[in-house]
C-alpha cells in the first residue's frame, strides 16, 4: 500500500512493502516498528540506526515528538488523496458518516454504542494493526447509528466499521 504523508509541508511517498520493508521515494529500507509496552511510545530500527518516538493521533493529523522535535503529520493512501481533492476536501457536516477500517487489523474495543451522542475527537473504535494500537475518532460531532463489528474481529482495509448520523 502507498501512502502520501506531509510534513511541513513537504509531501513523501511512502510505500509499506510487509512488515519489515518500506519504500520512501526510490530508496528501500529495512525497519523495524514496535510499541514500548503497550505506550504510544515506539521503538524504531531504521537502516540500522535505532530511534524512539512518541506518536498520538490529533484530531486530523498525528503528533510525532522525534529527537524533542514534534511534528505534525499527516498520512493518506493514494485514493483517499485524489478522492479529498476530488471533494474539495474537508467532512460533511451533516448526512451520513461512514467510519472504514484505514488498514486491515483486529477490532480490540469499541467504547461507543449505537444511539449514542459522539463529539468531535471523541474515540469510536480502537483497531490492532501490525502491532499498533490506533484510535480511530470521530471527525465530527454525531449520533452512532450502526455499529457493525465488535471487539475481537477481524477486519479488512476500507470495510464500513460504524456509521455516525
Amino acid at each position: 500500500m502507498k501512502y502520501i504523508t506531509t510534513i511541513e509541508g513537504q509531501e513523501f511517498e511512502i510505500e509499506v512493502i510487509d512488515e519489515r520493508q518500506v519504500r520512501i521515494g526510490d530508496r528501500l529500507l529495512e525497519v523495524d516498528f514496535e510499541s514500548v509496552s503497550g505506550q504510544p511510545v515506539f521503538s524504531l530500527i531504521l537502516a540500522g540506526k535505532s530511534y524512539e518516538s512518541f506518536v498520538y493521533p490529533d484530531e486530523e493529523d498525528w503528533q510525532v515528538l522525534l529527537h524533542g522535535r514534534q511534528f505534525q503529520v499527516k498520512v493518506e493512501d493514494e485514493r483517499e488523496k485524489r478522492l479529498r481533492a476530488a471533494a474539495g476536501g474537508g467532512v460533511a457536516e451533516g448526512g451520513e458518516l461512514h467510519l472504514r477500517a484505514p488498514m486491515p487489523g483486529l477490532v480490540v474495543a469499541v467504547p461507543v454504542s449505537e444511539g449514542q451522542s459522539v463529539e468531535k475527537g471523541q474515540v469510536l473504535l480502537i483497531l490492532e494493526s501490525m502491532k499498533m494500537q490506533n484510535e480511530l475518532k470521530a471527525p465530527r460531532a454525531g449520533t452512532v447509528e450502526r455499529i457493525r463489528v465488535k471487539a475481537g474481529e477481524s477486519v479488512e482495509q476500507k470495510q464500513t466499521l460504524l456509521s455516525v448520523h
